[in-house]
């Protein structure tokens, strides 16, 4: 039998490679085709580049020197920002408008005071999650106060409600035209793909810059980072609605105002509320980070406690960033969970009626009983207690650790042996067989035009002269990339084969997911003090939940069939997750690594404020010195590597429409 089916199928391949030849047979395997022509294009061109251009790192010659212009730029601003009509009768106002907005906020909640504040914000959460949810929310809040950080809690508050408010009509009204128009979706999709893989910091300094330092700014600022997800899920929910009851709409002869109305934003309430979720989550991280250019609030006390190196008084700021994103975030997914079909007698108008009734009359009551601010003997002062606790990990973990070492050796071992030899090898590889092999991966995992956006982006970092910083920046990334992989495929391999590990894991998870990008930057530096390592730890840690839960979920995906047709023949486990689990999932895994690589460079950025260094330290610097120059080069830069490497990861998706494109 095994010589009977070669005879059915050898003639035909081998007609068809003699008609066509071995060099069209070859360019039928399309990574094969690929990788040919770029190696030709190697050999070609390689050797003359070289040749006018030696050495490894971007030559000099192909440079532009920005600074001068961008110098200009910064005085012309400067000089008119009180002057010109652009100002004058726009961005002022703007500002303006941003201004008295987030003071009528903070205002009104404190005229609450703090008990109006914790019973309103109680009674939400039981009104659309119940007791436990409400429990969770008044305690919170409690330890907000108790922490001595209750003003700065309210001022972050009145940060995101104005600023989640702005986010959601902007990204509501990109949304709408997104999903109601294939040619403004079409303009829209890159636009929002390039926003969403954009690092926080990079929205920083334009924007200061423009506002200058204050609340507008980080309003701004946390409105551009937190709108996108709102625009891809009202588009992708719009589009998305079902075929059937569209038509069944249409036939009634109703107008597109009233399909709009009665069935597309109906159908797409799940999408909405879960663009509502992520855009709350967003605006609290970027509402924190913009407390480098003037956001008041906890960011700012988090902020001012990392350049001191005060890790008692950071914990005490960040530990109501954490407990005010885990509240919004349960409040926010609740409301989606329920439908609008749900009579739960804690819901409807008589429950909000009752919510509203109590909270203005807690908040009357302690008005007039004069105890509108938190009392001082109310708080608790942990800043002393863990820079004491700081100081003994510093004296007997850090190092003198015998036999496994100590935090600090574990730092400087990593940056030694691996952070270091990383950078000089990145550094050490020719500027043009970089561009290549960025473009070989690029190409390999999706289309041309992909490659393409990927060498020009990494080529406008050798132009803007910043090539061995983003190199620097790199081996940071590709470390906790590395990291980041390994630790989320085996434990979400291990939580998808096992339901105990997996709701185990899922409360931790939960909290890693919600907590903001700064507050990372708190337990590293109690470990490990500062410098690269620290930053690549941050890092992570962060990206680690979302690998694990996409990992996780895409082996549990695995058509069941596939499974049982593997045990009936015979498969060990370990045979059925490297034959059958993995390479059926790998479109998850793909998607796992690419998110991966997005987290991780978000983070490494911001590491800077510990001593990461590379292209995070210039954005640092021009923001805290007002240096348009360096800090937009950095951020520009930083930019430029985001999209490369989102590029080189991005799932398999745009290639499989081009191969069918091609077919």
């Amino acid at each position: 039998m095994s010589t009977t089916a070669p005879a059915t199928t050898t003639p035909r391949v081998a007609d068809a490679d003699a008609k066509t030849g071995p060099v069209q047979a070859l360019l039928r395997r399309r990574g094969l085709a690929k990788l040919l022509v770029l190696a030709v294009a190697a050999a070609v061109l390689v050797p003359l580049i070289h040749a006018q251009w030696p050495g490894a790192l971007w030559p000099s010659d192909l440079t532009v020197d920005v600074s001068g212009p961008l110098g200009k730029a910064n005085d012309w601003i400067i000089d008119n920002r009180d002057s010109h009509w652009l100002f004058a009768y726009f961005l002022g106002h703007l500002s303006n408008g941003i201004v008295v907005s987030v003071r009528a906020v903070y205002l009104v909640l404190l005229a609450g005071g703090w008990a109006g504040v914790v019973a309103g914000a109680a009674l939400i959460a039981w009104r659309v999650a119940g007791v436990r949810l409400a429990v969770l929310t008044a305690a919170s809040f409690g330890v907000c106060g108790l922490l001595g950080m209750w003003v700065p809690t309210m001022q972050t508050l009145a940060l995101m409600v104005v600023s989640v408010l702005f986010a959601v009509v902007l990204g509501i009204v990109m949304g709408l035209a997104a999903g109601l128009s294939d040619r403004i979706f079409r303009l829209l999709r890159p636009v929002l793909d390039t926003m969403q893989i954009l690092p926080a910091f990079s929205y920083l300094l334009p924007v200061s810059l423009i506002f200058g330092p204050g609340v507008p700014a980080a309003t701004i600022a946390t409105v551009i980072y937190a709108a996108p997800p709102m625009a891809r899920l009202t588009a992708l929910g719009l589009r998305g609605a079902d075929v059937g009851v569209m038509e069944a709409v249409t036939s009634l002869g109703t107008t597109a105002r009233q399909r709009l109305l009665s069935a597309r934003i109906p159908l797409a309430r799940k999408e909405l509320l879960l663009g509502l979720n992520q855009t709350i989550m967003m605006a609290l991280s970027m509402a924190v980070i913009a407390s480098m250019i003037g956001g008041a609030g906890l960011g700012d006390r988090v902020y001012q406690a990392l350049g001191s190196v005060d890790v008692g008084a950071a914990l005490a700021a960040g530990i109501p960033i954490v407990l005010l994103a885990v509240v919004l975030d349960r409040v926010t997914a609740a409301v989606g969970a329920h439908s609008a079909e749900d009579t739960s007698p804690v819901r409807g108008w008589r429950g909000w009626s009752v919510a509203a009734v109590v909270t203005a009359a807690v908040a009357l009551a302690a008005r007039f009983a004069d105890r509108l601010d938190w009392p001082e003997s109310w708080t608790v002062d942990i800043v002393e207690p863990v820079n004491t606790a700081k100081d003994w990990m510093v004296d007997h973990l850090h190092t003198g650790l015998p036999v496994i070492g100590g935090t600090a050796d574990w730092a400087a071992h990593f940056t030694t042996w691996i952070l270091n030899p990383v950078r000089d090898g990145l550094q050490g590889v020719p500027w043009p067989l970089m561009l290549l092999v960025i473009a070989a991966l690029a190409w390999l995992i999706g289309t041309w035009q992909t490659a393409l956006t990927a060498v020009l982006a990494m080529a406008g970092i050798g132009v803007l002269g910043v090539w061995d910083k983003s190199l620097d920046t790199l081996a940071q990334v590709l470390a906790g990339v590395a990291f980041t992989v390994v630790l989320g495929f085996a434990i979400g391999i291990a939580t998808a084969r096992s339901q105990r590990l997996e709701r185990l894991l899922r409360p931790v998870l939960d909290v890693c997911q919600t907590m903001p990008q700064f507050v990372y930057l708190i337990p590293v530096v109690m470990l490990f003090d500062i410098g690269r390592a620290p930053a690549v730890a941050a890092a992570v840690v962060y990206a680690l939940p979302a690998v694990i839960r996409i990992t996780t979920q895409g082996l549990r995906q695995v058509d069941a069939a596939a499974l049982e047709a593997s045990r009936s023949l015979g498969a060990t486990n370990w045979q059925q997750l490297r034959q059958v689990q993995l390479p059926l999932a790998r479109p998850a895994l793909l998607l796992a690594l690419n998110q991966a690589v997005v987290l991780v460079l978000a983070v490494v950025v911001i590491g800077a404020l510990v001593g990461g260094g590379a292209l995070g330290y210039d954005v640092v610097f021009g923001i805290a010195q007002g240096d348009l120059a360096t800090g937009m080069v950095g951020g520009v830069a930083i930019v430029c590597l985001g999209l490369m490497l989102d590029r080189v990861t991005q799932p398999t998706a745009r290639r499989d429409h081009g191969a069918k494109k091609g077919a």
